[in-house]
């Protein structure tokens, strides 16, 4: 039920409806506008006329290219219905491309989700389909079931039952050229006919060229003389005073009563001869469009229903259109009532605004957990009334199908009723007064309001003595709550604010004031009610003083603080709404530096637990090396009869090496990068002694212990004295001295020195000392011995140059550009480097072109043995254009 019956002009929809015809392409639309966009209440309906809506608007933004002839011939088809009539050549030129048109549509519908073009593949349901069609059925299913056939499912719903008429398109093609007019191969007869009338009319044009040419040479006629025609026959302009001179039958003369229109005797035959010929070629175009039209005439209603399909298009094509204007959506709809409009908008008011260079102010209308009337408040001129009409003419445009200007959050609900009362329905002939007229509605409202109703109210209560109509307001408040009927009603009564805080059905709101401007903000509040700012809006106007004053002393200082304390309701309100948000945002932002925070601390735990699980098992790898050299050792010391304690002590050495090394990175552990500083010392000492023993042959273990001579003895008691001098010495350690710690004898040199502590660089390790751990030591001396352990380690200047290779190799290299030899080249270094610095992966980024570079750079990285595997990189990191390689 929609009340009253000018629903439609009072909410402004009779514009909307204007416009929407004016974007159509034909009459057909217009009147499918006028049957069709009608209140709907049923949720299944509205759902699919928005799918519809939806689709063709997707349909268009896709590029899809349709025919777009749209002509209205319903009435030429009516009249050929009876027997011995026929269609004229412009009617069925007109069909002929209307069903062009509608053949064009259909297809395009019809399309498979997954065709390129054509007609859909995928197999039709029609069980879907009917469920689509029908009034009753659910719209959202019926889409759903079409969804994994067709590309617009509920545009192929309409479409599906649309019949066709490839016969009639080829057989008026047949007949009607591209103009619209009969062929001269319609039939074997008007072909001969019309060459017939040609010859005929050649054989005239030369007899009167003839005629004329004569009749100028011997002065009869003037020389600028043409042919003419009179009556549909060829005649030629002559002077009175030369007719007898021409010879021939006078068909006119001019106004001036100067010339003459003679139809020379030589021609008259060959004229009369066109008339008949004319005559047969007329008879013979009207028996192949009656032959036409008895062709179509069975097909006469089926054609009429798929003309409604192309009406329905043209509507769909103007709505859509319209729609985008507006900006326009089609939000989910639920089958319960509901209001729940986010950033609405009345699309007639931004187009006026527009216009004039001004933005319209979006609107959130909420409704819900019980609370189904709102009832606003605020000053004149606030925006009350533009609320009310946004959310009246946005729920109507949705429930006649109609995408709405509001935002995609929008969740609306469906309502049977809508009823409104607005503006001034006074009336002299009914005798109604401005009053009588609310009353009267507010009597309909009563008797029909339900559950599933929409009141729409504006100036509730107005229109009569303040006091009574209050009162009256108030007691048909409380109906439409018992009713458990659903509103938006605005007013200025304070008892009704008061009464909307005692219900929980009702909410207060409140058009917000600018109170240091005076001026509306057209903001909506929901939660508080607001203040009509009658005594600051007079003043403002400029109302004199002392009337104001009166004003406040008749209505007394209790209502007019009452007043004030509503207005400093809101602003605090506002204020603290306000700082709520401020606060808000500041948790959010600071929750999400914690968890960066949080997250690059983790990331950071991980990365230490790495490179501390990578050093231990480089220790354990170490281990190995030593624990395979420190047995051939001991075979060698058996086998030079060695002492069976020191053995041992080796043994026990490298077990207590083995067990911290496995301590190291544990949780709980100390100190971690001192302990493996310490333990890869006390490795460095057992490869010296490892050396010693290797270089010594057989010699006993107490000369193994020597370091650098052939004759170990007396190098131990020089390396003796020297150990004592330095511990004797007194001096303070600086940078390049040579050191130990305490109770071992690797030797290093002091890199850099810190508070309490010192980075010392053992062999090829660096370690952080602090300075009461170290005590002097000698620089290690070259002697006969490092021939014996160049054959066993890496030179040290092998050691330094692998290490600058290490810390300079960068993981990635760039050949785009490179000649292939050149990138060939570059890439075998890269990757010896590559495997020699005990890279596990790196990128060679070579780029996609041609893909001539790429295809080499895998040809050569098949045959590498250090090569495990190679593989593009991934898409967002470069794709095809970077080769990622995983080496052994």
């Amino acid at each position: 039920m929609v009340h009253p019956a000018n629903f439609e002009e009072k909410i402004g929809f009779d514009e909307i409806r204007r416009q929407l015809k004016g974007r159509c392409l034909s009459s057909l639309g217009t009147e499918w506008i006028d049957r069709e966009v009608t209140f709907r209440t049923e949720a299944a309906a509205v759902r699919r006329a928005l799918s519809e809506a939806g689709e063709f608007a997707r349909f268009l933004d896709e590029g899809e290219e349709t025919e777009t002839d749209f002509f209205d011939v319903r009435q030429a088809l009516l009249h050929a219905r009876p027997e011995r009539t026929r269609m004229e050549e412009t009617a069925l030129f007109d069909l002929k491309r209307s069903i062009v048109t509608l053949q064009a549509y259909r297809q395009a519908f019809l399309k498979g989700a997954g065709d390129e073009d054509g007609e859909g593949t995928a197999a039709y349901d029609a069980a879907a389909v009917e469920a689509a069609d029908g009034a009753s059925g659910d719209a959202l299913e019926a889409s759903a079931a079409l969804q994994p056939a067709y590309a617009y499912p509920a545009l192929a719903a309409m479409a599906a039952e649309v019949a066709v008429f490839p016969q009639i398109v080829a057989r008026i093609d047949a007949v009607l050229n591209v103009y619209g007019k009969v062929k001269d191969t319609a039939s074997p007869k008007l072909l001969t006919l019309r060459h017939e009338i040609e010859m005929t009319t050649r054989s005239i044009s030369h007899s009167l060229r003839n005629l004329i040419s004569r009749a100028q040479s011997d002065g009869y006629i003037d020389r600028d003389v043409a042919p003419t025609l009179r009556d549909g026959r060829l005649v030629i302009p002559v002077p009175p005073a030369m007719k007898r001179k021409v010879g021939g039958i006078v068909h006119d003369e001019s106004a001036t009563g100067k010339t003459l229109f003679i139809e020379p005797t030589v021609i008259v035959e060959a004229n009369n001869r066109i008339r008949e010929l004319r005559a047969a070629e007329s008879r013979e175009v009207m028996r192949i469009l009656q032959e036409l039209t008895d062709l179509i005439r069975p097909h006469i209603g089926e054609l009429l229903s798929s003309l409604r399909f192309l009406a329905h298009i043209d509507y769909l094509r103007a709505l859509t259109s319209l729609a985008a204007s507006w900006r326009g959506i089609s939000p989910e709809v639920s089958d319960r009532p509901a209001i729940d409009w986010v950033a609405a908008r009345h699309p007639l008011l931004e187009q006026s605004l527009a216009r004039h260079g001004g933005q319209i102010v979006p609107l959130d209308v909420t409704l819900g957990e019980g609370r189904r009337i709102l009832l606003i408040s605020g000053p004149n001129a606030g925006g009350k009334s533009v609320c009310l009409k946004t959310v009246a003419l946005l729920q109507y445009m949705l429930q006649c199908g109609m995408p709405v200007p509001a935002g995609e959050a929008s969740r609306p609900g469906i309502f049977t009723d809508l009823m409104i009362d607005i503006g001034d329905a006074q009336s002299l002939e009914d005798d109604l007064s401005t009053y009588s007229s609310h009353l009267l509605n507010m009597k309909t409202m009563m008797q029909h309001a339900g559950s599933r109703s929409l009141l729409l109210i504006d100036e509730f209560g107005g229109g009569t003595e303040p006091q009574i109509g209050g009162a009256l307001a108030e007691a048909m408040l409380g109906r439409f709550v018992k009713a458990g009927a659903w509103g938006i009603i605005t007013t200025h009564y304070q008892n009704l604010k008061h009464f909307a805080a005692s219900q929980r059905a009702i909410v207060n709101g409140a058009m917000l004031y600018d109170r240091a401007r005076m001026r509306p903000l057209y903001q909506l509040q929901i939660g508080t009610p607001g203040s009509s700012f009658a005594l600051e809006i007079a003043r403002n106007i400029g109302i004199p003083a002392d009337v104001i004053d009166y004003a406040k002393e008749a209505v007394g200082e209790n209502y007019v603080m009452s007043d004030k304390y509503v207005q400093d309701i809101v602003r605090d309100k506002k204020y603290w709404e306000r700082k709520r948000r401020d606060i808000h945002d500041r948790e959010k932002r600071l929750e999400e530096t914690v968890a960066r925070y949080e997250r690059q601390l983790t990331e950071v735990k991980e990365e230490k637990q790495r490179v501390i699980a990578e050093a231990r098992a480089k220790a354990e790898d170490l281990l190995k090396a030593s624990n395979a050299k420190v047995e051939q050792t001991i075979r060698a010391i058996k086998e030079a009869q060695a002492e069976r304690e020191r053995t041992r002590a080796v043994r026990s050495e490298l077990e207590a090496f083995k067990q911290e090394v496995a301590e190291v990175g544990t949780p709980g552990a100390g100190e971690e990068n001192d302990k493996i500083a310490r333990q890869l010392a006390k490795l460095e000492r057992s490869r010296q002694r490892r050396a010693e023993g290797k270089s010594g042959g057989g010699k006993r273990a107490a000369t193994a212990a020597g370091i650098g001579t052939g004759t170990a003895a007396p190098a131990a008691a020089a390396g003796g004295a020297a150990r004592s001098a330095a511990a004797k010495s007194t001096a303070p350690l600086a940078v390049g001295d040579y050191v130990r710690i305490k109770g071992q004898s690797a030797v290093g040199r002091i890199e850099s020195l810190a508070a309490g502590g010192a980075r010392v660089l053992f062999g090829m390790i660096h370690s952080n000392v602090k300075l009461d751990r170290l005590e002097r030591a000698e620089a290690p001396r070259e002697d006969a011995n490092k021939v014996g352990r160049a054959a066993t380690f890496v030179s040290e200047a092998t050691r330094n140059a692998m290490t600058e290779k290490r810390l300079n190799f960068r993981p990635d290299i760039d050949i785009r550009g490179k000649r292939a030899d050149e990138a060939l080249d570059i890439v075998s270094h890269y990757i010896d480097d590559a495997i020699q610095c005990e890279q596990s992966r790196v990128r060679i980024l070579h780029g996609t072109g041609g893909g001539v570079l790429r295809e080499l750079v895998r040809d050569y990285l098949a045959t590498v043995p250090g090569v495990n595997h190679f593989h593009d990189e991934q898409p967002q990191f470069g794709g095809a254009g970077i080769t990622v390689v995983d080496l052994a």
